[in-house]
């Protein structure tokens, strides 16, 4: 792939995952803003372009094997995967985050308001992620999955009740700008999630574990915004010719 300032930032990503730290040191969003082209990202963030195409040459001038796995997966699968990766971890995380945060709150407080902000921030989100992801294992990823088995069995597939698909991947696109909006207030009002001098074990886990669920979701919502989407519609219009 030829990297210029024409090529959308989503498609470098999922060409291959390791330059996803690279955008995010440059503070170039990868899910949510992945549509961008490089050269609008940059002078959104105030990035010299040429500079960043060379790093993105030279990081994907190496083959990233869990990037060709991803692209390996038929829609289906794909499917499958974000519900066991990533739907699971943040199920697994929310619990703990919760409890952690109250607990952080009522012990640490009076010195770090800033952690009520996060709290009534990770809180919010709990609610709607769990929500987000009942939506779509409940409705979108079945239709999708329904739509590519009707492409293997040469089939065709019922129209969905929600109509064309486009209408949940919007809805669901707009979710993940809600949520990317939420971790950057939590980044920015935590310090980027550093480690106060007076931080004990239990709160210098939670940021720990708050800065790997942002990180995990920016790549969960990578997968859907940049990858599953775009194939699924794709895939919609040629059954429906």
């Amino acid at each position: 792939m030829s990297i210029s300032l024409d090529t959308r930032v989503g498609e470098v990503v999922k060409l291959n995952f390791k330059t996803a730290p690279l955008f995010q040191s440059n503070h170039i969003d990868y899910c949510c803003g992945g549509n961008r082209t490089l050269l609008q990202a940059c002078q959104e963030a105030g990035v010299e372009p040429e500079q960043l195409i060379a790093q993105l040459e030279e990081i994907t001038g190496s083959s990233d094997p869990d990037s060709e796995y991803i692209m390996s997966l038929s829609l289906d699968e794909l499917c499958d995967y974000i519900v066991r990766r990533h739907h699971s971890y943040v199920r697994k995380n929310i619990p703990f985050l919760t409890a952690s945060l109250e607990k952080l709150c009522d012990v640490h407080g009076a010195n770090h308001p800033e952690l009520f902000g996060m709290r009534q921030l990770f809180g919010a989100s709990a609610g709607d992620l769990t929500m987000h992801m009942q939506k779509e294992e409940l409705m979108l990823f079945p239709y999708i999955q329904k739509m590519a088995r009707a492409k293997k069995e040469g089939t065709g597939v019922t129209p969905a009740m929600f109509g064309p698909v486009t209408n949940p991947i919007g809805a669901m696109i707009a979710e993940h700008e809600t949520e990317g909006g939420r971790f950057d207030r939590m980044a920015t009002i935590s310090g980027n999630y550093r480690i106060p001098s007076d931080a004990c074990t239990t709160y210098r886990t939670t940021l720990q574990v708050l800065q790997e669920f942002e990180n995990d979701l920016h790549r969960h919502i990578h997968l859907e915004n940049n990858i599953l989407f775009p194939k699924a519609i794709e895939l919609e219009a040629a059954l429906s010719v």
